[in-house]
């Protein structure tokens, strides 16, 4: 019993009081961060949706693109916050932080650059998602490979080409990326008459057919206005090419490309206009006519008034 109390006289009392006071302040303090910083995430998070809602992105896409910033940015915060009260509480303590402070920043380099091409990845990730280069159901071009966006990760982006090849690619490693949809997307189509043609008939006819098909409930409602007619775009060996661009929302220019080329060839057929296609003229030489053949060329020179060679 004299020892327990000799034990207790030789107790601080006041240092441990002290650093009590100094724990508990430092707790409520990271306490009350931590409701700020969820506040302000939560304002955050509501100004990215409002903004993609605003640039007509779909709510439900905003709202997923939204989470997954702010969650990515609550952990980073929750991790250096919480690792700083640690360290200042085992500071409080007595202990000497200073050779752990040395120790993890020895662990952390030599993690950095055994995984610094998962770092790479995780930081070009978070700036896809942050700047909306691409989103899911997007119809991408990634490193000359071309598919439908379906999943859009920290670390990599997963394409679903026409075939059904899924393509993943670290975001990292991503060097070109060309977004065929954002916004609003275009069908360009090149169509050949035959040289005899009124051009400006052809291109009458055109106008008139991208008028019915912009009247049409199921076509006309995606796309943005009728179809742009360019003019003669070049004078090929057996046609004369007609240039046009039909503007529609995103993702639909294939399917009113496809209608407006299936009426543009019925429109051609009723108004008797040629599409043409590639001649070639064979010609083997003298020694190799028919008798039929020479006749007739004999016929054709003295016609003509020249005698054979």
């Amino acid at each position: 019993m004299e020892l327990f109390n000799k034990m207790l006289s030789q107790v601080d009392w006041k240092l441990i009081l002290t650093t009590s006071l100094r724990i508990v302040l430092i707790l409520v303090i990271a306490w009350i961060a931590l409701i700020m910083l969820h506040k302000v995430l939560e304002r955050l998070e509501r100004r990215l949706i409002k903004k993609s809602v605003d640039n007509a992105e779909p709510p439900t896409e905003s709202a997923k693109r939204a989470e997954t910033l702010v969650r990515l940015i609550r952990q980073a915060v929750h991790i250096a916050l919480w690792m700083t009260v640690v360290l200042i509480l085992l500071r409080e303590l007595g202990m000497d932080i200073a050779p752990l402070l040395a120790s993890a920043g020895v662990v952390g380099l030599a993690i950095g650059f055994g995984a610094q091409n998962l770092v790479r990845d995780f930081i070009s990730g978070f700036f896809f998602i942050l700047e909306n280069q691409i989103r899911v159901g997007d119809v991408a071009v990634i490193n000359d490979t071309g598919g439908l966006v379906e999943q859009i990760n920290f670390r990599t982006i997963v394409l679903r080409d026409l075939s059904g090849v899924v393509h993943t690619f670290p975001n990292g490693t991503v060097s070109t990326l060309a977004n065929l949809t954002r916004d609003w997307s275009a069908y360009v189509f090149d169509i050949g008459v035959a040289y005899k043609e009124d051009t400006d008939r052809v291109t009458a006819i055109m106008k008139e057919v991208g008028a019915d098909l912009m009247a049409d409930p199921e076509y006309g409602s995606a796309m943005l206005e009728e179809p742009e007619i360019f003019g003669v775009d070049r004078l090929a060996d057996s046609a004369v090419t007609i240039k046009g661009r039909i503007r529609t929302k995103p993702s639909r220019q294939w399917a009113v490309g496809r209608e407006y080329l299936h009426r543009i060839k019925a429109a051609f057929d009723r108004e008797h206009v040629e599409i043409p296609f590639p001649h070639r003229t064979v010609y083997f030489g003298d020694q190799d006519l028919s008798p039929e053949m020479k006749l007739l060329k004999a016929f054709d020179q003295e016609k003509t008034g020249q005698t054979s060679p």
